[in-house]
């Protein structure tokens, strides 16, 4: 055992260890055992086509669930659901459920970010407020029969013998 590594076991920093012993902190990471490379399999072993193929070495820890610790459970993701598609709530946006829970019931169920993100996780992101057709627009048809019941404008502007001359009928 070297002195840098007797003194970082008395957590002293690797950096300050270096600096006492005189040494570069690289050539200290240098003088470090290397992990273990992947295996390659010996020229002898490999079929005559193939070039030799490195083994792929086994993982050192078990990889993390894709979960994240402060995600909602799918029972709190069913009641969210739930509230969200309520006969009281179903017409309301993720906003208006958001408010009328923490005023009415004091109750917080999840962010309005949230709400948002399971609606569109279930294909249920489309417009939750009542939605009211459009009615086809006619060009109305005015008949007179008489003077003074129809008025209308008509501004004709036509060109006139000079450049930036108008006449307005």
């Amino acid at each position: 055992m070297t002195y840098a590594e007797e003194m970082t076991e008395q957590l002293v920093p690797i950096i300050r260890a270096c600096e006492v012993l005189g040494l570069s902190r690289s050539r200290y990471y240098r003088q470090q055992p290397q992990p273990e490379e992947a295996d390659v399999a010996p020229a002898s072993e490999a079929p005559v086509d193939e070039a030799p193929v490195a083994v792929k070495p086994e993982p050192k820890r078990q990889p993390r669930s894709k979960r994240h610790p402060r995600a909602l459970t799918e029972v709190e993701e069913t009641v969210v659901r739930e509230v969200l598609n309520s006969e009281r709530f179903q017409d309301m946006s993720p906003y208006e459920v958001f408010g009328t829970l923490l005023d009415d019931d004091s109750r917080y169920l999840c962010s309005v970010r949230t709400m948002y993100r399971l609606l569109a996780k279930y294909g249920e992101t489309t417009p939750r407020g009542r939605q009211r057709a459009r009615g086809h627009y006619r060009k109305p048809e005015l008949l007179a029969n008489g003077p003074n019941q129809v008025w209308s404008w008509d501004i004709t502007k036509l060109k006139g013998p000079q450049k930036w001359t108008y006449y307005y009928l």
